[in-house]
């Protein structure tokens, strides 16, 4: 797992810019999901999703707040555990409190620069790569904050140490090392979480420069991207919304791009160490993102919005060929983070828990014509509101529940979503079909967004839903 890969930034998924070859390598041996979605765009509730199975109405965290518990009694490792694996999690997690296994028999934990975390406590407790890190420099006072990026803006520079010390290299060090130790005689589940592409910005010095020495892809700018104006942050560092100048924007996008290609080369030394130890053939691998980047798109930067950008999530599904998948497919069905537990759950072959939301990816991956579900639902609170979409991955709808803005986009014909389609005046029937479908999935709510079968703007929002 990835923390906010773009969907569409694979080369074999006909990105111009980014390189990855060696994850272009590993979807050619299965099958590549193109229409998968994050149903909550921001780092906790799309873990939430991933780890329980379940939708947001039924996990509950329905946007980002810190400090919550995990107390979910199922979960995707709890069932690898229950079942006889060896579970083992390594890099981020961001679960609380910080070092809950989630079912997990073993964690070794880097979630990234935590504010809420490293505000008032010993981080070396709860962190296990700042310890490692101090130990390989021999400095007491070494940090990974020492170059000043923060975690969430769009200033870029390479990383300041040496490469084996970025903690894209120590978690696929962790992780090779736990297959170096595993009981052999137990099949295992491994986690293996990159906090990066998230910022800070800060690949090794030639990834860096592979993409600020070449030209980039213009960013799409939507004929609607004015609806954020009010939301404009000039020159702040950690935007949101609004324009970033040229040289700037460049940077932040080669860091990014630079960041995707460094990990795609340190999956592929995870693969390899697969192969060395006897293990690749009779190996399930899944690669996935909790959201994606914004990255300039519509002048919007970040996550938490449904835009494609930010809503859409590389899904990449391979395992042993007598597993039976299509070999180098891809489906354009709608998917979701919550289909990776009872997917990876169905593939080892172990009982699937009853009142999960997500469903198999299997029959799908090999050939069947099902799908898996008719539509997705997702949400985030963004500024003073909450943000709805429906999508079936060829069209998708937007609420707005401040304002009761609605937008829809033909993802067929606009994959950028330049051109919202809905009526400012009189509503298109697609818009009308889909704005039926989301009143069904807020109906009952506890804020209120439904009454007496309407959408009520206005509404207070949350980010956890009372449970």
């Amino acid at each position: 797992m990835v923390d906010q890969w773009r969907g569409d930034c694979l080369g074999i998924s006909g990105h111009p810019a980014v390189q990855t070859p060696y994850l272009d390598g590993l979807a050619l041996e299965g099958v590549r999901f193109e229409r998968a979605y994050s149903a909550t765009p921001s780092c906790i509730a799309a873990r939430a999703a991933l780890f329980t199975g379940l939708a947001q109405r039924n996990h509950g965290r329905v946007g980002y707040r810190d400090g919550v518990e995990w107390n979910y009694p199922v979960t995707l490792a709890g069932e690898f555990t229950r079942q006889g694996y060896q579970t083992q999690a390594v890099g981020k997690m961001h679960v609380y409190p910080e070092r809950s296994q989630l079912g997990f028999q073993n964690v070794i934990l880097h979630d990234g620069f935590l504010h809420f975390a490293r505000r008032g406590t010993n981080y070396d407790l709860i962190d296990d790569y700042l310890p490692w890190l101090r130990d390989q420099l021999g400095r007491h006072d070494a940090d990974y904050f020492e170059h000043g990026l923060n975690c969430n803006s769009q200033v870029a520079r390479p990383w300041d140490k040496p490469e084996h010390t970025h903690p894209t290299n120590w978690v696929t060090g962790q992780a090779i090392d736990f297959l170096r130790r595993r009981d052999p005689r137990k099949p295992f589940f491994l986690f293996v979480s990159y906090h990066r592409p998230h910022p800070p910005y800060d690949p090794p010095a030639w990834a860096f420069e592979q993409y600020l020495q070449r030209d980039l892809p213009p960013v799409p700018v939507g004929d609607w991207a004015d609806l954020f104006e009010p939301y404009t942050q000039p020159r702040s560092p950690q935007l949101a919304a609004g324009r970033l100048d040229r040289h700037a924007l460049h940077r932040a996008r080669a860091g990014y791009y630079g960041h995707i290609t460094h990990i795609d080369h340190q999956i592929n030394r995870l693969l390899e160490m697969l192969h060395e130890y006897g293990l690749r053939d009779d190996t399930w691998v899944c690669f996935t993102s909790d959201h994606g980047e914004l990255l300039g798109d519509h002048d919007l930067f970040r996550k938490s919005l449904p835009y494609e950008g930010s809503a859409r999530v590389p899904l990449i599904l391979t395992g042993p060929r007598e597993g039976g998948l299509r070999r180098g497919a891809s489906s354009d069905a709608v998917v979701e983070l919550r289909d990776v537990m009872p997917t990876l759950l169905d593939a080892a072959g172990l009982e699937v828990p009853a009142g999960l939301d997500g469903h198999s990816l299997l029959p799908i991956a090999r050939g069947q014509a099902v799908r898996a579900h008719p539509h997705i639902h997702g949400e985030h609170p963004f500024m003073d509101q909450s943000v709805h979409y429906v999508t079936d991955g060829h069209e998708k709808f937007l609420w707005f529940s401040g304002t009761g803005r609605e937008q829809l986009f033909d993802l067929d014909e606009d994959p950028q979503e330049l051109h919202d389609l809905a009526g400012l005046h009189e509503a298109t029937a697609s818009q009308t079909k889909w704005r039926g479908v989301l009143i069904d999935e807020l109906t009952d709510r506890p804020e209120g967004f439904v009454d007496q079968g309407r959408l009520v703007p206005g509404r207070p929002v949350t980010a956890v839903l009372p449970m």
